[in-house]
């Protein structure tokens, strides 16, 4: 489009080369593409502070900070919940693609250890990782439900009614399931990397990176102590409306455009 005189915009969303999953050409290539990146476009959109730092330290680029927006409330539908014969705030949610990095393991594995009769909905899946989800689904666990992919509808009926929400991915600059889950006003479990803490803040509990019984313990904790979880929605909540809203995104995006438009 530059070379027709149109400007461009360019999100560059996270440092995919972080990924496991990726070999050394592909590594290379999100490397090469990164440096193009900062090459091309006009402006560049950045959703997570650590990936603006990134851009800034390793190519001297500025970038405009907009984080993802995100729900503020949730649906009252249930229909999905009747297809996996789930009841409301009965369940634990899990939502990513079914990747080593994204820690599904290590969420079942510390669930497995959890005294309650409340379940664990596992949403996801990977055509690439069969291996590992096969592995995953091995669990004798009656409590875990594999899902597979849920969008639309399903997929905010089964946020708007968890009990609460883990993120437990690690790389990947601002992830849009955690964001979204702040939105539909859930109790948040994250893990304890950066990306997670910008996002998340003080609104939210965090467990261990490396450490499956600090995960154990923290699922324990805020399923034993369910007002402290009412407690943190209505946290969450604050947190979304101050930082996450759509009007306030939208908003910063029309203010960027504007500017890109008059260097025309």
């Amino acid at each position: 489009p530059r070379l027709w005189g149109k400007p461009v915009v360019l999100n560059v969303d996270g440092l995919e080369w972080k990924r496991q999953k990726w070999n050394w050409a592909g590594k290379t290539f999100y490397k090469i593409s990164e440096f193009l990146a900062t090459l091309l476009p006009n402006a560049i959109v950045t959703d997570a502070l650590d990936v603006q730092r990134y851009y800034m330290k390793k190519f001297g680029k500025s970038s405009t900070f907009i984080p993802y927006g995100a729900p503020e409330k949730g649906v009252e539908s249930r229909q999905v919940l009747s297809t996996f014969q789930l009841q409301p705030r009965d369940y634990i949610l899990y939502v990513s693609r079914m990747e080593p990095e994204n820690n599904a393991h290590r969420v079942i594995k510390a669930f497995e250890q959890v005294k309650s009769d409340k379940k664990l909905v596992m949403v996801g899946d990977a055509p690439y990782s069969r291996e590992y989800i096969a592995a995953l689904k091995q669990t004798r666990d009656p409590r875990i439900i594999f899902t597979g992919y849920v969008f639309g509808q399903g997929y905010r009926e089964l946020q708007s009614h968890a009990y609460l929400y883990i993120q437990a991915t690690e790389v990947g600059g601002t992830h849009p399931a955690l964001v979204e889950g702040m939105g539909f006003g859930n109790c948040i479990l994250a893990n304890d990397v950066p990306e997670h803490r910008e996002v998340l803040g003080n609104a939210g509990i965090y467990f261990s990176p490396v450490d499956d019984a600090d995960l154990t313990a923290k699922m324990q904790m805020l399923i034993d102590q369910p007002s402290l979880v009412e407690n943190l929605r209505a946290i969450v909540g604050k947190r979304v409306r101050e930082k996450y809203s759509w009007e306030k995104i939208t908003r910063q995006y029309e203010e960027l455009f504007n500017q890109v438009a008059r260097l025309k």
